[in-house]
C-alpha cells in the first residue's frame, strides 16, 4: 500500500516537474546567433526536433521573428512520463542600426544539426530605396534536416560554401 502511494506521488511530482520545465522552456527565447558577412545577415537559431511545416519566419522593423509549434510524436507501446520539451518556441533578433536588407530574397532552412538558419541579403547602397525598413514579410522555410539540400556542397543557403 505504502509503496503503490509513494509510487503515485513520484509520478505527480515528475509529471510536474516535467511540466513546469516545458512551460519554462516555452517562456525562454531560443537562442540565437548573428553573423554578417559582406553580402548578407546569417541568423542561427536553434530548432531541435522541429520540421519545416513547424516553423513560421517573418522579417518586421529590422527584427526577424521566429516561432516552433512543434509536436510530440506518438510512440507505440510507451507512456509518456515525463513531458519535459517545450513545444511552442519563440526567438527574435534585431538587426544592427543601419542595416538594410532584401527581404523579399531572405531564405530560411533548417539543418541536420537541429539549427534554423535565415540568410538575409544586404542591399547595396545605391539600391537602398528598395530596402526593407518596415512592414512584415513572411520567409518561407526549406527542410534540409533530412540532409538532402539539393545543393550537394554543405553550404548556408544563400551563403558561401563551408570550408
Amino acid at each position: 500500500m505504502i509503496r503503490k502511494v509513494g509510487a503515485s506521488l513520484g509520478r505527480v511530482i515528475i509529471d510536474g516537474i516535467g511540466r513546469a520545465t516545458s512551460r519554462l522552456q516555452e517562456r525562454t527565447s531560443l537562442p540565437a546567433d548573428l553573423l554578417e558577412s559582406d553580402e548578407a545577415y546569417l541568423a542561427v537559431f536553434d530548432a531541435p526536433g522541429a520540421i519545416g511545416d513547424d516553423v513560421s519566419v517573418h522579417f518586421e522593423d529590422d527584427t526577424l521573428s521566429v516561432r516552433i509549434d512543434r509536436f510530440r510524436e506518438f510512440h507505440d507501446g510507451y507512456e509518456m512520463r515525463f513531458p519535459g520539451r517545450g513545444l511552442a518556441l519563440d526567438g527574435e533578433v534585431a538587426l544592427p542600426d543601419g542595416a538594410s536588407i532584401d527581404a523579399g530574397r531572405a531564405e530560411a532552412a533548417l539543418t541536420r544539426a537541429g539549427t534554423l538558419e535565415v540568410v538575409l541579403p544586404k542591399v547595396e547602397v545605391e539600391a537602398e530605396t528598395d530596402a526593407d525598413h518596415g512592414g512584415e514579410t513572411a520567409i518561407d522555410t526549406d527542410d534540409r534536416s533530412d540532409g538532402h539540400d539539393g545543393s550537394g556542397d554543405g553550404s548556408t543557403p544563400g551563403g558561401p560554401a563551408s570550408e
